[in-house]
């Protein structure tokens, strides 16, 4: 079942990220910053459940904008699966639903940045629709920020 994160699915949801970065630190306010996450107009955090387990997530924020006749556009963040379950379809899954929920919302693009080098991680989101050619991506981070 693809559906909304709810309030009770923050552990899950730290399991799988602990997948996607090994090296980060769950915060100490890891519920009041989930809370807000929940409660923002426009982020929409989604998981995949499996027999009730929730094996995958992604976050969709949809964004007001002034061009494209004022159509908002997505930025597609977090895709994680479940480092046990994949290969099994469920990335597509999750992946299906986020971009429907996009087109649902009208947005007339839907982006997203990944900073893995894997053949196999770009295959796979050519798989879902996206493009690797449409657009340049540039990334800044604070002058202290440890690289990542």
């Amino acid at each position: 079942m693809f559906r909304e994160a709810r309030p009770d699915d923050l552990p899950d949801l730290l399991r799988l990220y602990r997948q996607l970065h090994p090296a980060d630190a769950i915060p100490e306010d890891a519920a009041a910053v989930f809370h807000q996450i929940l409660a923002s107009p426009g982020l929409h955090l989604f998981v995949l459940e499996v027999d009730g387990a929730v094996v995958a997530t992604t976050y969709l924020n949809v964004i007001p904008n002034l061009t494209r006749g004022a159509s908002p556009y997505a930025v597609v963040e977090n895709v994680v699966v479940d480092e046990s379950l994949r290969g099994r379809g469920l990335g597509k899954q999750v992946m299906a639903g986020t971009l429907a929920a996009a087109w649902a919302a009208d947005c007339y693009k839907a982006m997203l940045l990944t900073g893995s080098r894997s053949p196999a991680t770009h295959a796979f989101y050519r798989s879902c629709g996206l493009s690797g050619d449409a657009k340049t991506a540039y990334v800044a981070r604070p002058p202290d920020a440890v690289p990542q």
